[in-house]
């Protein structure tokens, strides 16, 4: 299980360095184009924090942690998907949404590096008892 975390917690990873570079080039405007891939890996940063989630609990780590990582992955999709409609981009405060946005995704990044650490962790004490 513990490799199984592992896996996740670089997917995560290397899917946030990545859409975090693909959301800064579309916040400029010239890279529009891009957003559907922005998309998925947002998808797939939700999925993967979901998992990282499930062998959390499955370790024995606070289900308080665990109930917000699923809560705050249906958040993080929402957000992305309806922060045009918020707050229109003519509207000159339409950068406060994509500021929402963007601590929203990190603290889902945040947030699946904590549940891997403590998984890893949780799951480590379980062998040196077993």
């Amino acid at each position: 299980m513990r490799v199984t975390t592992t896996v996740f917690q670089w997917i995560v990873r290397v899917a946030g360095v990545i859409i975090i570079i693909l959301g800064l080039t579309i916040w400029t405007g010239s890279a529009d184009f891009l957003i559907p891939i922005h998309m998925l890996l947002g998808i797939t940063i939700v999925l993967a924090l979901w998992a990282l989630a499930v062998l959390a609990a499955i370790s024995g780590v606070n289900i308080g942690l665990v109930v917000l990582a699923f809560a705050w992955g249906l958040i993080v999709p929402i957000l992305g998907a309806t922060q045009t409609s918020i707050l229109p981009e003519p509207n000159p405060a339409h950068w406060v949404i994509q500021v929402v946005h963007l601590l929203v995704g990190l603290g889902a990044l945040a947030l699946a590096e904590s549940l891997a650490r403590m998984a890893k962790a949780a799951q480590k004490s379980r062998l040196v008892i077993e």
